[in-house]
Order: structure tokens, then C-alpha cells, then sequence
């Protein structure tokens, strides 16, 4: 059979598709408590919502007890309600990632199905679910993955609105669109409104469509944005006078303009990580792109509209002075849709693909192959203490290649009999590919995780002591102790939250050295030669717990003191 002929097996039978998805879900939601939280993300924002918890405030947020407002808090709500609702844990703390992510993909296969049809909705959702960098993503606690969920829902919501023939459903998803931009601006600040807005105004510009602004329900939108949106930041604005400064000013006009925030890179920064990201469907994506120029006139174009969507991403955060690799993570389900269509065109052109589709399983199969020669470079990154790791990573990767080899192998032997399910095949295999190479980290990223030190430590330290962080703002220690620490000479980002609260923190070495001495129950955190140096000076400290990048002490005097 030509590729593309899909009798002998229907992936699109709902039971088979409803299948397929069951365990797509079991791998992906069963994964997530596997590995334990590494800095700096994770940590973060695990912890805010820990605090959050805790103190039972809800409107500031805070971060290791000092007022945190470099983003706007629905991540960190979701978070503390599913550790309200499952208890404080690692898979509880990506839940919100995971499930923003999962819901994405269905709503990408959704919104494709209504606009080209079900097998064009099918590969769409195929697409996302395969890409790499997707995958990754959604299994770590970062507020991109929630950021681009609502953004994507957002443009979902608009293609459906333009596309509609009823003018109570044109206005309908136009309300979801402007409930999802409000979402997106809770989940991570302004740019869940800018960014539809300057794609809007992108996609007039280049298609010469400004007819569309008139179908936008601008004033009914703008409203329902206010009614979700502002009251959080009238709230928090009203509880603490300095947020709109540090929020407006220093979050997002001198993290756009600005090197303050020392995440600088070249402008082509976003290159590998588009191709690494987007690697099984890469070579489709120039057809794909050519498709929707042809279409671009034709009234409004779906098509064109996702394409100035991945452009004005791509291009607003590679001139940005702050760059990293989430930023554009919401460029990937608009390329999904359009890499799922255009695969679902060529299903039935069959014989374009019948040779150059086997060529590119075929590829990926030598690829995999090619994979083995590197192993002995991971290895060659470790430490000498993290040697072992890393020869325990290295078998996870191996398996991940042995998955990617095994379904491209299949892809390309299904090319020219199903062209559907050599097309699902191969993405199973990139699928697996990252999911298994991304658990395995756990191997790598316990070292940096403060998990084990708490272990040594956790069950000996009081309730009721003072914990001071020496020049380090350690990002999971403070999550898995369940407490908050006191910041000492360098706040690090949280130089904001002591500023505010000065009396909170001790502001160089000295100041501290003064409070030990006073404080026979404190205990303290710091890197090894931040202690090997204190000793030097003759502070009285007793060492508890230790791992290769940090140090927990305690004063001589607290074991006495805490039985008094």
C-alpha cells in the first residue's frame, strides 16, 4: 500500500484513539514524581507555594519568607491548592506544568480537527506530543509551560472565533480568548496580553486584513480581561505600595531593554533550541511554511496567523536582552498545527512522501545509531565525584536511543503499508526518546537537588530555630525542610524582598557573626569554603549534614539549649 492509505488500521477509531491517549497520559502524569526538584525554577516555585500554604496569604507572594513579585501568582494558587489537596510533594509540584501541557496538546488536536478535519487535528496532537522540547517541558515546575498553555488557548480560541459562521459563537470563543489572555498575564505578566496583540497587529500588516479588528469584541473582551486579571494586582498593589514600580518598571521594561538580569545571548540564541525542540518535525516545516503563504490571501488565513504568531515570538525574544529557553516555547503547538496539516495534505498525495518520508525514518534510525559514538562525552562532563551519576545517566540515554531506533525502524518499515501509523510510530519514538532521557536526569540532578541533605538533617533540627543562609540562596533545600531561612550578606534575586523588610535579613558577615554568638539554637547554610572560612575566624559551628555543594551547621550550644 502507498503511504498515506490507511485502511488496514484506523488510528482515528475513537477507541483506538482514546487508547493511544490512556497511555500517552499513564507516561506522562506517571513520571513526574520520579525526579526530585533541581534549581532554579523548580525550587522556586514549589516553595512559594509552600509558603503561600502555610501562611494562608494569598495575594503576596513570597519567596524564603520575603515578598516575591518578579511574576504574578495562578501558577503558585495551583500549586498550593494541589498541595492543599495531595500534600507537599515533587509530582504535586509539577502538576500544574503537567497538565497545562497535557490539556495544550488536546486542545492543538481539537482546534486542528474543527479547522482541517479530524486526521489533520489527530497529527497536529501527534506533533506536540513528540516534540522534545514540549515533552521537557512539561515535566518541570517553570511558569512557561502554564504561560503558553493560555496563550495557545488564546490563539486556538481567536482561529475558531475568525473562522465561525455564527455570530453567538464568533463572540463566545472571542470571550475565551480574552479569558485565556487574562490567564496568561496572571500566569506570567504582561506578555499574555502583548504578545496576541502584536501578532494581531503582525498578521494585519502582512495579510492586509484589518477587518479583523472589528470581530474582535473589543469592549466586551477588554472587560471580562479586567473582571480575571486586575483584581490580584489591585489587591497586592493596595497591600504593598512598591509593587507597581519593581513589577512594571524593573520586570518587564528593564528585563526587555536591560543586561541586569545577566541572561543575555547572541541573536541567533533561539536557533539550536528551535531545531533541537522541534527535531522529528523539522524537515516538514518549510512545506508547511510554504502552504500557508499560498493561503495567506485567502480571506482569513488560520495558517498565516499561526506563522506570524512563531515569527513574532521568535523575533520579540531574540532582540530581548533576557533570554532563556522557555521564552519560546508557545511558538511550538502553532507549529505543531501547521506541520499536522500539512502532513495530513501529503497523506493523500501519497507519492510525495512515498520515498523521502522512508528517507527520514531511515535517517533517524542512523542518527540514533550515531547517538552511541557520543555516550563517552557525557561521562567526560562529570566531576570526579559525580562520575558515578553519570555512568548511571549514560544508561538511561542508551535507552532512550534504543527506543528512538526501534519505532523509527518501525516508521520506516510502515512508510509505504500505513503512512498514519508510520507517522505515529516515529513520533513514539521521539516521544519516549525525551521522556526517558528527561527522567533519567534524576541521576544528574540529584547533586544539585538538596534533598539528600535534608535527609541527614531534617529529623534533628528543631521547630522553633533560626536558619540562616550564608552568602547562598540555595533554590530546594528550603522546599524540602519545610521552612524558610534567614538571608545573610548577599540577598541574590531576593534583593527586592529585603529592602523592603530590612530588618529580615543580615546585611553583611559581620552582622551575622554578632547574631550567632547571641543565638545558641540557630542553625546555618553555606557553600564548604564559605565554612572553611568562618572556622578560620574562629566562629563556634558544629557541623550536621553536608553534600558536595553545601554545608548545614549548627551553634555548639543547641543541643543544651533547645532541652532547656
Amino acid at each position: 500500500m502507498q503511504l498515506g492509505q490507511t485502511k488496514q488500521l484506523n488510528l482515528l477509531n475513537p477507541s483506538k484513539m482514546l487508547l493511544l491517549a490512556l497511555v500517552y497520559a499513564l507516561l506522562w502524569f506517571g513520571t513526574l514524581n520520579y525526579r526530585h526538584l533541581i534549581p532554579s525554577d523548580e525550587g522556586r516555585y514549589a516553595e512559594m507555594a509552600r509558603e503561600m500554604l502555610v501562611t494562608g496569604d494569598w495575594v503576596t507572594p513570597r519567596y524564603n519568607g520575603y515578598q516575591y513579585f518578579e511574576k504574578p501568582p495562578l501558577q503558585v494558587w495551583a500549586t498550593a491548592v494541589a498541595f492543599k489537596a495531595f500534600g507537599i510533594g515533587d509530582w504535586q509540584a509539577r502538576l500544574w506544568t503537567a497538565l497545562t501541557g497535557f490539556l495544550t496538546i488536546i486542545a492543538v488536536g481539537l482546534a486542528s480537527a474543527k479547522l482541517s478535519g479530524p486526521r489533520a487535528g489527530f497529527l497536529s496532537a501527534v506533533v506536540l506530543a513528540s516534540s522534545p522540547i514540549w515533552v521537557i517541558s512539561g515535566h518541570m515546575n517553570s511558569l512557561d509551560m502554564g504561560l503558553s498553555a493560555f496563550l495557545v488557548a488564546a490563539l486556538c480560541s481567536l482561529m475558531l472565533a475568525q473562522t465561525s459562521h455564527s455570530k453567538t459563537n464568533t463572540r463566545n470563543w472571542m470571550w475565551l480568548c480574552w479569558g485565556c489572555m487574562a490567564l496568561a498575564t496572571l500566569s506570567k505578566g504582561l506578555i499574555g496580553g502583548a504578545i496576541p496583540v502584536m501578532v494581531l497587529i503582525a498578521y494585519s500588516i502582512t495579510n492586509w486584513d484589518w477587518k479583523i479588528w472589528q470581530r474582535l469584541h473589543l469592549i466586551s473582551g477588554a472587560i471580562l480581561f479586567l473582571v480575571i486579571a486586575a483584581p490580584w494586582f489591585v489587591l497586592v498593589s493596595q497591600r504593598n505600595p512598591a509593587f507597581l514600580e519593581f513589577f512594571f518598571i524593573h520586570e518587564h521594561l528593564q528585563r526587555f531593554t536591560q543586561d541586569a538580569h545577566s541572561r543575555t545571548g547572541p541573536i541567533y540564541y533561539f536557533i539550536p533550541l528551535l531545531i533541537i525542540g522541534f527535531l522529528p518535525w523539522i524537515l516538514q516545516l518549510p512545506g508547511a511554511l510554504a502552504k500557508a503563504w499560498r493561503e495567506r490571501w485567502r480571506g482569513f488565513s488560520s495558517a498565516w496567523l499561526l506563522v506570524c504568531w512563531c515569527v513574532v515570538i521568535f523575533a520579540f525574544f531574540s532582540v530581548s536582552h533576557s533570554k532563556l529557553p522557555g521564552y519560546i516555547i508557545p511558538i511550538f503547538p502553532a507549529l505543531a498545527i501547521l506541520v499536522g496539516v500539512r502532513l495530513d495534505q501529503l497523506l493523500d498525495e501519497h507519492n510525495l512522501l512515498k520515498l523521502t518520508w522512508a528517507l527520514q525514518t531511515l535517517t533517524f534510525v542512523v542518527l540514533g545509531v550515531v547517538g552511541f559514538l557520543f555516550l563517552p562525552a557525557i561521562s567526560q562532563q562529570a566531576r570526579p565525584d559525580e562520575s558515578l551519576a553519570y555512568a548511571q545517566y549514560t544508561q538511561w540515554v542508551i535507552a532512550a536511543l534504543v527506543a528512538l531506533i526501534i519505532f523509527s525502524l518501525l516508521a520506516a518499515w510502515k512508510s509505504k503499508r500505513n503512512g498514519l501509523l508510520s507517522i505515529t510510530s516515529f513520533a513514539g519514538g521521539f516521544f519516549l526518546c525525551a521522556i526517558i532521557a528527561g527522567t533519567g536526569h534524576e541521576t544528574l540532578g540529584r547533586a544539585v537537588s538538596g534533598i539528600d541533605l535534608v535527609k541527614q538533617v531534617k529529623a534533628e533540627i528543631p521547630e522553633n530555630v533560626n536558619f540562616y543562609s550564608v552568602n547562598i540562596l540555595d533554590h530546594t533545600v528550603p522546599f524540602y525542610l519545610g521552612r524558610t531561612m534567614i538571608m545573610v550578606a548577599s540577598p541574590d534575586e531576593l534583593e527586592f524582598g529585603v529592602q523592603q523588610e530590612p530588618q529580615l535579613w543580615m546585611p553583611n558577615l559581620k552582622a551575622f557573626t554578632t547574631r550567632w554568638h547571641e543565638d545558641a539554637t540557630a542553625y546555618a547554610l553555606m557553600v564548604p569554603e564559605q565554612y572553611v572560612e568562618l572556622q578560620k575566624q574562629g566562629l563556634p559551628m558544629q557541623e550536621v549534614g553536608r553534600d558536595s555543594r553545601r554545608v548545614i551547621v549548627k551553634h555548639p550550644d543547641t543541643a543544651s539549649s533547645t532541652k532547656q
